[in-house]
């Protein structure tokens, strides 16, 4: 397509147009210039194609497909190739059914588990949300197919999602809650970006000029399209201004076009930004019409072995006493639960998959010696005594039991939140009455986010399987009895206690405000900084083989901020059985500064050895590995200090660590006036020389010892040095030690 040409072309009416789909799922087209109005669907996990009527919440029937694990699931493999993979297979089916753009990934952070959505998010941190995200951006456009990325910004709750104002510091929003989008459209190239429904900072995301047009193109660089999440449009004019492209769905478009037209008309909307806009479109389309594959086929079966497999690499051995796991193939082993017939794969809502098949884990077991018992009603909350008095008789008699639990759909799903980390009454009390007969009990979770387990210091063995896709079944079977070897880790902190979450007082918030008042403290940064004790630490997963680190090397002892470092590790599998390892890589601040987590996720790497092999991981961190987001300067800024390397097998089990100084290019210049603190003033380079000699006299004023230097003061007059550290400059004028004529001429020369 001649872009150029075609825009040269299109009338006023037909570039307004533009800006808006032609219907439910398609974008509008020019048929006389031979632009076609290519289709959008739902995913991110699997295509979700409506055949008929069409809705955005899941409700009427969509073409069969793939459905692969959620990315909660997904992102607890830690595993970049496994992302890029699963996002070719979408691509190809994409390609199969004529769908142009695919509506994912979603990469909101997990700020608090009892968000509805977690299940179609990957992370409470953004750099592994950035790493696992671009990844799969990257395999789906590598077919030619565009992804929206999702949902663009600080969309972290269902409750008032379409209404909501997230109030957050700029420093909490540039670390936390824009790095995922900025890796995706930086490294991933994503085509497009869907806009979400709530305000930022009292601005609704279709309408945030800062985040749309300011940060996304300014600063990233973004040559895509923004598209709005269905229905989150609001004025179109305004919208086209801030940097909003198209509007979804379709319906009200015309007068939305109409307004367009007529801004365009008065003066008031330049022409130059409405084409930029229609250019943007165009060439996304172009690219799939120039990539278009039209004898694309996808095998069914094929793909439902890789969404098993890949259900496989994301399940996370959460715990293993005793070796329970894996089972003997000989042995009697009760298979108890609903979910071991019907499991629960998928999320509810706009994600959901028509699946062409979906394994359970009776029928997967094949000829092993299975016995079954439903062991609840999925329907219901509270226990049924005699379905859990048939499941404890079975559970007794076998050698083993697995108890196939979890969290029912209509618990957690798009449009509400969760009210708690509670599974099902009926799920709780089923466990407790097997674990008293049955002491090789094994649970399998089938879940979306994190979950209270209140007897899982008496389980020997929990599997987490998340929502797995629709090969989950034959998966699980798989690693229950050791054909596939658990290597996945948890992308979300597991707490004891929703109330012990950071956001727990402020979430969902209040009206139609909710404040992110732990700022830059989400998840395992809070619980590592409260020292708190949680179920489960992010980055946790056990394996049924044995890993060893060592020699930990870093290229150098000291590095300038505009230099990389190397680090590397050796890690060897010193188990009987063959076993991938996650490596993962920390940073923390060691020397006093700005506040800071005790650690942040910059690296990590899977490797696969063989018993009795080992392998080398390296990493290279860069600049943004150290730094922290600077509002003086308004960009990224790393403070001279010591930093800790910190390399381990989850947040909490740090294997090595080594030491490293980085230091700064950046002259920050610091502005004194006559509040700033004494202490504030002793800590800049020339501080001290010029405050020192003063100190003298407002001891003496105390009636204190006669400090003349920084060390005097901290080891001869701990008191003085604590009064003073504190005290505004002017205090030296209020207190008669200098006229306020001596006071300013120190600013002056602090600020020469």
């Amino acid at each position: 397509m001649d872009i150029d040409k075609v825009l040269e072309g299109m009338t006023l009416e037909e570039k307004a147009d533009m800006l808006g789909g032609s219907d439910f799922w398609h974008l509008s087209g020019v048929e006389r210039l031979g632009v076609p109005a290519i289709m959008t669907t739902d995913g991110p996990h699997g295509l979700r194609k409506q055949a008929g009527a069409t809705d955005h919440l899941g409700l009427s029937a969509s073409v069969p497909a793939t459905c692969f694990p959620t990315a909660s699931a997904l992102a607890s493999s830690f595993d970049r190739a496994l992302l890029e993979k699963v996002g070719t297979i979408l691509g190809n089916e994409c390609q199969a059914e004529d769908v142009g753009i695919l509506l994912g990934p979603g990469l909101n952070i997990k700020r608090s588990p009892l968000c509805g959505r977690n299940f179609e998010y990957m992370s409470e941190d953004p750099y592994l949300a950035g790493e696992l995200g671009a990844a799969y951006v990257k395999g789906l456009q590598s077919k030619g197919i565009g992804c929206s990325a999702k949902h663009y910004a600080a969309n972290n709750q269902e409750t008032k999602r379409m209404s909501a104002d997230s109030v957050l510091d700029e420093r909490t929003l540039r670390e936390i809650y824009l790095p995922a989008f900025e890796k995706v459209v930086k490294e991933g190239k994503a085509k497009t970006l869907m806009c979400s429904y709530n305000k930022i900072n009292g601005a609704y995301a279709a309408v945030n000029k800062k985040l749309l047009d300011d940060i996304l193109r300014g600063e990233w660089g973004f040559d895509g399209f923004v598209m709005t999440d269905w229905g989150a449009a609001k004025d179109p004019v305004e919208g086209v201004k801030a940097g909003l492209d198209l509007k979804m769905p379709g319906s009200g478009n015309k007068d939305a076009a109409l307004k367009i037209v007529a801004a365009v008309e008065s003066g008031e909307l330049d022409i130059a930004v409405l084409d930029a806009s229609v250019k943007r479109i165009l060439e996304v389309i172009d690219f799939y019409l120039a990539n278009r594959d039209a004898g694309a086929v996808y095998d069914r079966a094929e793909d439902h072995l890789k969404a098993q497999s890949a259900a496989e690499e994301c399940a996370i051995l959460l715990k293993n006493d005793g070796a329970v796991l894996p089972l003997a193939k000989d042995a009697k082993v009760a298979f108890i639960g609903e979910y071991a017939k019907k499991p629960r794969f998928q999320g509810g809502g706009s994600s959901h998959i028509n699946a062409s098949f979906v394994d359970n884990a009776v029928e997967a077991a094949g000829d092993l010696n299975i016995t079954f018992a439903q062991g609840y009603d999925d329907t219901k909350d509270l226990p049924d005594e005699s379905i859990i008095t048939e499941a404890v008789k079975v559970a007794s008699e076998a050698d083993a039991a697995v108890l196939f639990i979890g969290l029912p759909e209509r618990r957690e799903s798009e449009g509400f939140d969760r009210k708690d980390l509670d599974i099902p009454a009926s799920h709780n009390a089923l466990v407790e009455a097997v674990l008293a007969v049955q002491p090789k009990t094994v649970v399998v979770l089938h879940n979306g986010s994190s979950i209270a387990l209140p007897w899982a210091d008496k389980a020997p063995a929990i599997l987490e399987m998340y929502l797995g896709g629709e090969g989950v079944g034959k998966a699980a079977v798989s690693l229950l009895f050791g054909d596939a070897n658990p290597s996945g880790k948890i992308a979300e902190t597991f707490p004891k206690r929703v109330e012990d979450n950071p956001s727990y007082l402020n979430f969902p918030g209040f009206g139609d405000t909710v404040e992110y008042r732990e700022g830059i403290y989400v998840g395992y940064r809070y619980y590592d900084a409260k020292k708190s004790e949680v179920l489960f630490p992010f980055g946790h997963g056990l394996s049924y083989t044995q890993f060893e680190y060592s020699d930990l090397a870093v290229s150098a002892s000291e590095i300038n901020d505009s230099e990389s470092l190397k680090v590397t590790a050796k890690i060897k599998n010193v188990g009987s059985v063959a076993g991938k390892e996650t490596v993962q890589l920390y940073v923390g601040r060691t020397s006093a500064g700005i506040p800071r987590p005790i650690k942040e996720l910059k690296g990590f790497e899977k490797i696969a050895l063989e018993p009795g092999e080992e392998g080398i991981v390296e990493f290279t961190l860069d600049k943004r590995s150290f730094a922290y987001y600077n509002t003086v300067i308004n960009d990224w800024h790393v403070e001279t200090g010591d930093y800790s390397i910190q390399i381990g097998a989850s947040s909490r089990d740090i294997k090595l660590e080594a030491n490293v100084k980085v230091i700064s290019q950046t002259f920050i210049p610091v502005v004194f006036h006559s509040y700033s603190t004494l202490g504030e003033i002793m800590k800049s380079p020339k501080g001290m020389s010029v405050i020192g000699p003063v100190l003298q006299a407002l001891a003496a004023t105390f009636g204190g010892d006669q400090p003349g230097t920084a060390e005097a003061i901290g080891v001869g007059a701990e008191l003085m040095q604590a009064m003073v550290q504190d005290m505004p400059l002017s205090t030296l004028s209020d207190f008669g030690a200098m006229p306020k004529e001596a006071l300013n001429a120190i600013l002056a020369q602090l600020n020469g």
